[in-house]
């Protein structure tokens, strides 16, 4: 796997990394995580060129990789600035995100509906030799009860609403990110578990997801 000359070199990544930083991203361990990653392998090779740039890039079978700056802001917010045991990711695409949280925690299980998708994003982790992530083919929309608790669950695909399952899957204290809303009306919604039962939500920005569906493919 090429990871080291022209539009992919480390120079290239370091300029993605100031890119984050001007954009308001401040956590040390995700941009430590961004700078250890090379993202071109995770998309075609055509498209290597345009890896580091901030923009969504599709990768097959009507899905996208998000931009650099969208996986920097979910993981900071999912991470709060913390090691994590155990993140649940839904919607996992290609892996890079996946690859991300890798460095942020000690198990990632990164769920995935399209089987074509899973079996790509494994052999690219199994060659950057990230052995900590566990992808899965399977329908995300209820989250993963067999491994839960979670210390977070990032979605990165837009849900209508945040179903209280999803919410009862986090440990006390546990926090998930995820896109609410449909088309052009989205916002990224945080859902903090109380260590006294009960949960807090917040509105934050708004962004651009594709949806997330039901089923495996």
């Amino acid at each position: 796997m090429n990871v080291g000359i022209g539009m992919t070199s480390q120079r290239t990544r370091m300029r993605m990394l100031e890119r984050l930083k001007e954009q308001g991203i401040k956590d040390a361990m995700v941009l430590a995580a961004m700078n250890a990653l090379p993202r071109h392998p995770f998309v075609e090779e055509a498209l290597h060129s345009r890896a580091y740039e901030d923009t969504p890039l599709p990768i097959g079978q009507g899905q996208t990789i998000s931009s650099p700056y969208t996986v920097a802001r979910s993981c900071e917010l999912a991470c709060q600035g913390r090691i994590l045991e155990r993140v649940l990711e839904i919607g996992g695409g290609c892996g890079y995100q996946a690859a991300v949280l890798s460095k942020l925690a000690k198990e990632v299980v990164s769920i995935e509906r399209i089987a074509k998708l899973v079996g790509r994003a494994r052999l690219t982790l199994r060659g950057l030799r990230i052995n900590n992530v566990l992808m899965k083919n399977a329908d995300g929309s209820h989250g993963f009860k067999e491994a839960a608790p979670f210390d977070a669950i990032i979605v990165a695909a837009a849900m209508p609403y945040i179903p209280e399952e999803l919410k009862h899957q986090l440990k006390p204290g546990g926090r998930l990110v995820a896109p609410v809303g449909a088309g052009e009306s989205q916002h990224l919604v945080v859902v903090d578990a109380s260590p006294e039962g009960g949960y807090s939500e917040r509105i934050l920005e708004a962004v651009r997801f594709v949806p997330l569906l039901e089923g495996v493919s």
